[in-house]
């Protein structure tokens, strides 16, 4: 036994050194996995974050990249608003008679957020760009109505700018403004233009021939038509997807799309409709002082098509106020296009097309804000740029629209008080009660929203900011205003060099389209096609919207 006992130590002992060995092995093992495990999802994490997948503050673009709000591949990679517009896709087109334009480089205004302008040039664009044609031949539009109106579209996602100018709007100091700004083509009624515009096949078609050879809104309705046309052969040229054409007294109100935004809007439209109609909204003005409607004026008379038929028809009488109609100027609106081959204007607030019936939408709760006579200088504004006399036959010749005549006849027979009375008795809302009662019924509303986002602008310090870093601009008053904007930040966002004239001014008095004309080929191929007289829509007017007699006739 004792001999037994000793040859079993050894084996015991063994044994024991075996297993406590491959313990050790087992758990060497585990702390190498477990810290393998821990080094790869480190550097997974790591690489993670090192390709963008941090947030990051959507409206601040830093040196070198630019913020992103959206999963990569989507449509909305960069902030609305941000894009670049050198970087549209190039499409090649036929040539033609317009004007080739210059292509800025600068990113347009970012959306309107926490007023940061930064800016970075290799932004990449969303697919949707929108131009916006404007046309004035008015004397007294000048910088203070130009710029709200313009940075007010840019927040809502507008890229560029085709601004046909006269007469004040053309001077020196109000156009170098004009081309200092990112977007913005500026066009000049020049002889050359007037000769390019001679040319057009318009003045050999029948749709548009009732307005020609007149005088005063007549003459106007017919520049807009062919500086339309124009602008579409450049928004094709420059790959705009939606034109647009706004006087400065207008504002689109973009209701009813996910976020306040035009380009939002839009790309929500299907791909079948070619044509949007934004039913027009009125100023209602509640005092005769008003000196800057975009920010004083919030009160607006709704549309005949955004309204019951029984409470437009109801209370007609008491919204006109013994007006000749429901709206004082015009109530039909105004169309945006979707740039397509044979597109062309059907007048200033409609397009059409040469080759088919444009597929359109009325929309249920965007609208134009227009804000007409919401000045009492809009009354002498008006007297001052026609030459027609003061009587009730020969104001037909210069006006369509029968508010347009009357006031033409005040303002040129009239004197001040007469005229300011008569303004109050016409234009005014002074009747509280009337007020209240028309809001009730949904007739008037309160809008405020564009109110809110000039003033915004106007705060920030934008418009004396352009001013002042115009080229050769120089202003006591613009110099001494306060801005909260950095002049190396806001430069970031407008042209460095002049690219945005395309016809030099010259010294030349403007003449009238049409007169002393010399006679032209039969058709005209401006458009590079041939006309379809199936298609030749006559041109819409402006026209008001439906009259309380139609309430009697359908009774």
């Amino acid at each position: 036994m004792p001999s037994h006992h000793h040859r079993s130590t050894p084996l015991l002992s063994s044994a024991t050194s075996a297993a406590s060995s491959s313990s050790q092995s087992f758990l060497s093992k585990l702390l190498l996995l477990l810290t393998l495990i821990s080094l790869s999802l480190a550097a997974f994490a790591f690489v993670l974050q090192w390709r963008g997948g941090g947030e990051s503050d959507p409206t601040i673009a830093t040196s070198g990249a630019y913020s992103r709000w959206a999963p990569r591949g989507s449509h909305h990679e960069v902030f609305p608003g941000m894009e670049t517009f050198s970087s549209l896709s190039t499409k090649s087109h036929s040539s033609s008679d317009c004007i080739n334009l210059g292509r800025g480089s600068s990113p347009s205004l970012p959306y309107y957020g926490d007023w940061k302008f930064g800016f970075e040039a290799n932004l990449r664009p969303k697919r949707l760009f929108i131009t916006l044609s404007w046309v004035t031949t008015s004397t007294s539009a000048g910088l203070e109505q130009i710029l709200p109106w313009m940075f007010y579209h840019k927040v809502i996602g507008v890229a560029t700018f085709f601004l046909f100018v006269e007469g004040h709007a053309a001077s020196p100091n109000v156009s170098k403004v004009l081309e200092s700004i990112s977007g913005v083509k500026v066009i000049y009624r020049t002889r050359e233009l007037e000769e390019r515009q001679a040319k057009s096949r318009i003045w050999n078609e029948t749709w548009l021939s009732s307005f020609f050879y007149k005088p005063c809104n007549y003459e106007l309705f017919v520049k807009q038509s062919l500086n339309m046309e124009m602008a579409i052969v450049m928004a094709r040229d420059a790959g705009m997807d939606w034109i647009l054409h706004l006087d400065t007294d207008e504002l689109i109100h973009p209701a009813g799309a996910r976020e306040y935004s035009l380009r939002q809007l839009l790309l929500d439209v299907p791909n079948n409709v070619d044509m949007v109609i934004f039913p027009n909204y009125e100023s209602s003005v509640e005092r005769d002082d008003i000196k800057d409607p975009f920010t004083e004026v919030s009160m607006f008379k709704k549309n005949y098509d955004h309204l019951p038929k029984e409470t437009y028809f109801g209370m007609y009488k008491e919204s006109t106020r013994g007006n000749p109609n429901y709206f004082l100027t015009y109530g039909n609106g105004k169309a945006a296009a979707r740039i397509q081959d044979h597109l062309r204007p059907n007048g200033a607030h409609r397009w059409h097309n040469y080759m088919k019936t444009p597929n359109e939408i009325k929309l249920e709760e965007a609208a134009v804000l227009h804000y007409t006579y919401a000045k009492l200088s809009d009354l002498t504004s008006r007297r001052d740029r026609c030459g027609c006399k003061p009587t009730k036959e020969d104001v037909k010749r210069c006006f369509m629209l029968e508010f347009d005549r009357a006031a033409f006849i005040i303002a040129s027979t009239a004197k001040d008080e007469e005229m300011l009375n008569w303004y109050r008795e016409h234009v005014v809302w002074g009747d509280k009660d009337l007020r209240l009662k028309l809001l009730r019924k949904g007739i008037l509303t309160r809008i405020y929203t564009p109110t809110a986002i000039i003033q915004g602008l106007r705060e920030s310090g934008i418009f004396s900011s352009v001013i002042a870093n115009a080229p050769g601009i120089f202003s006591s008053v613009i110099a001494n205003a306060p801005s909260t904007i950095s002049k190396d930040k806001f430069l970031a966002s407008i042209e460095s060099s002049n690219t945005s004239r395309v016809i030099s001014p010259t010294s030349h008095t403007s003449r009238k389209i049409g007169r002393n004309r010399q006679h032209q080929p039969s058709v005209r191929k401006m458009l590079g096609i041939e006309a379809s007289a199936a298609h030749e829509e006559a041109a819409v007017p402006p026209l008001s919207p439906p009259a309380w007699t139609m309430m009697t006739l359908k009774q």
